[in-house]
């Protein structure tokens, strides 16, 4: 009936059969307790895009935004009604974030043009179909992580991208802050972690196999005052952000930047650089008391920040040579009675866990966390497959489910030649849409710790906002619809509604300004570049299926 994304589970037209309200100059916008500040994103945002005023007022003609509670208890705080009809728009939600979620719904009533920054002709007539909607998301937790280390994202383009999630009910925005090839944040306490550590000399230009390299310095990084914006800015669209500071593992560009944090009685540190290839770097932090004071100091000033519950210490793919090798760190396990590296890792990752409890905030990393046992309060990542999640879960440990074989957003959408730089196994628009973020042999008690889902963003080979977007979407519509939508088994869910759907949806990303890829394959300039040489072999294409792992 109506080309929504993600689609309501209950929508109806509602007298007189496919009517429309009109809005109009007359039009006021009341808002209710507690919503005020939805009626400021309407005003901005729809309010720009119509050119109509939207004021306060009490006229016959209006929107209408409240909070009930029935709402919350039946639908959930994040849960809506929405009804037009002849008389007014309502839009009741559970909380201000139901409301809010609503008035994404009723921006896509209006048609794409209500996605524009500036009315294309202000003598337009605008009006909204009268139906009825009721509508709740299925996940709490429902993210997209953005890579800006591989490659620095400006402020803007964070901006930018907090709207694409509002948009699509998406609530989560993980911020990979720290990686090997860059800091992105500023640490008052210790500076060099960004006048030292978030710039490199020259970029791998390809999967790490290529012989290329881009020899421009790539960097950047967000102030503390970038980083109070960017929280607010989310939290006005009912975002959560959170940080993600690795630990022990892909800490390169910190221990550039403080030598003393790696491990100096076996590799010479103070000639490591800002990393400047792809891939697993053996440089892991020294499980030293310095290097527990420097990251408290680091994760002091994080908490100031982030107002999220949860902070993601990363933990991934933390190579053990360097321990193995270092009579200090040795000695180290020894003190602490461990019986081997991956246990010497899990104390690294208690020690936070114990630090952010007495804090009131919780421990979340990569599925790796499990590895010489899990932290008592930690939540999972589950990013190699559903396993690490599935173990977790019935370890009684919360999860969200983002695996690379299902929702790595870097993998490659097509198996043709044009597609720019291919990495990984192909993942079409209706492989996405399939996803299901809950593992069948889980019972219905562990399943309740699948807090929710997430698509990963990695950009080692997304070197600009406009590959960003290629990737991204229009994938993420579909992954939005499985995080929000109570969708049938993967096997019987309607793709080809879904993709009727998306021809609407389309209008609204091209309002947007989204480099999406199009249905029929890449537009001529977002095409990979002919092979010549070494370029013919830039990529990391896997061939086949992925392992349902």
């Amino acid at each position: 009936m109506l080309d929504l994304v993600p689609a309501p589970p209950a929508a109806a037209w509602a007298p007189p059969a496919q009517g429309h309200y009109p809005l109009g100059h007359d039009t006021v916008l009341v808002a209710h307790p507690g919503t005020e500040g939805v009626a400021r994103w309407l005003r901005a945002t729809v309010g720009a895009a119509t050119g109509l005023p939207l004021p306060d007022g009490d006229d016959s003609s209006r929107i209408e935004l409240r909070i009930d509670p029935e709402v919350e208890d039946e639908l959930g705080p994040e849960g809506y009604r929405l009804v037009v009809d002849g008389y007014l728009v309502l839009l009741v939600g559970g909380s201000a974030a139901g409301v809010f979620w609503g008035a994404q719904t009723l921006r896509q009533l209006l048609g794409p043009d209500a996605h524009r920054r500036a009315p294309l002709d202000a003598a337009r007539e605008w009006s909204v179909p009268m139906v009825a909607i009721e509508d709740k998301p299925r996940f709490g937790w429902r993210g997209l992580m953005l890579d800006v280390s591989r490659h620095f994202m400006p402020k803007d383009g964070v901006l930018r991208y907090l709207d694409l999630l509002a948009a699509h009910k998406l609530n989560v925005f993980h911020f990979h802050l720290t990686d090997d090839q860059g800091w992105r944040v500023e640490i008052k306490r210790h500076p060099k972690l960004t006048e030292v550590g978030a710039w490199r000399a020259r970029t791998k230009w390809g999967h790490r196999a290529s012989e290329l390299w881009t020899d421009t310095p790539h960097g950047g990084y967000y102030t503390q005052g970038d980083i109070r914006e960017i929280v607010a800015y989310a939290a006005e669209r009912h975002i959560t952000v959170v940080p993600e500071i690795e630990i022990p593992g892909h800490s390169q560009a910190a221990i550039s930047a403080y030598p003393q944090l790696g491990n100096t009685d076996v590799v010479d540190t103070a000639a490591l650089k800002v990393w400047d290839t792809w891939g697993i770097n053996a440089n892991v932090l020294a499980p030293t008391d310095e290097t527990l004071r420097f990251y408290e100091g680091v994760f002091e000033e994080l908490l100031d920040l982030f107002p999220s519950t949860f902070i993601h210490v990363g933990g991934d793919e933390a190579m053990k040579d360097q321990w193995k090798a270092s009579p200090a760190a040795q000695a180290r396990m020894k003190e602490l009675g461990l019986a081997d590296e991956e246990e010497l890792q899990s104390w690294f990752i208690r020690h936070f866990d114990t630090w952010l409890a007495e804090r009131g905030r919780r421990l979340i990393g990569w599925d790796e966390i499990l590895e010489g046992g899990l932290a008592p309060g930690a939540a999972v990542s589950s990013w190699r497959g559903y396993a690490g999640g599935i173990a977790a879960a019935r370890a009684g440990h919360d999860v969200v489910m983002c695996p690379e074989q299902q929702v790595y957003l870097d993998h490659r959408q097509d198996g043709g030649p044009d597609e720019p730089m291919p990495i990984g196994y192909v993942r079409t628009l209706e492989d996405v849409y399939r996803f299901e973020p809950v593992p069948p042999q889980l019972t219905e008690e562990e399943a309740r710790h699948v807090i929710g889902t997430q698509a990963n963003v990695w950009t080692e080979v997304m070197e600009n906002q406009g590959r960003v977007d290629y990737q991204t979407f229009p994938r993420l519509a579909a992954f939005a619809e499985v995080a929000w939508s109570a969708l049938p088994a993967p096997a019987d869910r309607d793709f080809a509604g879904f993709e009727t759907r998306m021809a609407g949806h389309y209008a609204r990303l091209d309002a947007m300004g989204v480099g999406y890829r199009p249905p029929g394959g890449p537009l001529p300039w977002q095409k990979r570049p002919a092979p010549e040489g070494a370029t013919a072999s830039l990529g990391r294409p896997i061939e086949g299926a992925p392992p349902n792992v």
